[in-house]
């Protein structure tokens, strides 16, 4: 059965090391059958979340930018995948945007298998704190469930991931939706 599928690349460098591994992701699950958007999250007019809890009453947020329309992609997919380079232990700015800004639908994404993505230039274990980050997220959301996390380890100048097995790691898991 094809799904839908949203990635949510966070980085602020398009090209880079976790965008390379969202391509190989994407590549996979189209190759399987699968309608596959990638959101290139930087490119996007994000507003950090105020906080105001305008949204509590008519579940839409009060700010006028890109964030809204995300959101509903992500109500819209089967299948999300959360992309960010690691930026002292913790997910890239772009991400954690999108992230807060989701309180205005959060009790709406339920039921989503979800992927996480992260890189970089230390190796796995400093990476957890970021994939924990991640996985709060989704433990907030009802149904959700993490199918798989990719590790770009050890990769700090852009497109160092290519001569990684985190590629064909990232490949294998978009086919194997």
């Amino acid at each position: 059965m094809s799904k839908k599928v949203l990635i949510l690349a966070g980085s602020p460098r398009k090209g880079g090391n976790s965008d390379i591994l969202c391509d190989a992701f994407m590549q996979g699950a189209e190759e399987a059958g699968h309608s596959v958007e990638k959101i290139w999250l930087q490119s996007k007019k994000i507003n950090n979340c105020l906080a105001c809890y305008g949204c509590r009453e008519t579940g839409i947020c009060v700010q006028k930018d890109d964030a809204n329309a995300i959101i509903s992609k992500m109500l819209e997919a089967d299948v999300i995948v959360l992309a960010t380079p690691v930026y002292f232990y913790s997910m890239s700015a772009q991400m954690k945007a999108i992230i807060d800004r989701s309180v205005s639908k959060w009790t709406e994404i339920t039921n989503k298998e979800f992927y996480f993505i992260a890189t970089a230039a230390e190796h796995k274990a400093s990476m957890e704190r970021t994939m924990d980050a991640l996985a709060g997220f989704t433990d907030c959301l009802t149904g959700a469930v993490v199918k798989g996390k990719i590790y770009g380890e050890g990769v700090y100048e852009k497109g160092a991931v290519k001569a990684t097995p985190a590629v064909e790691t990232a490949y294998q898991m978009g086919k194997a939706i």
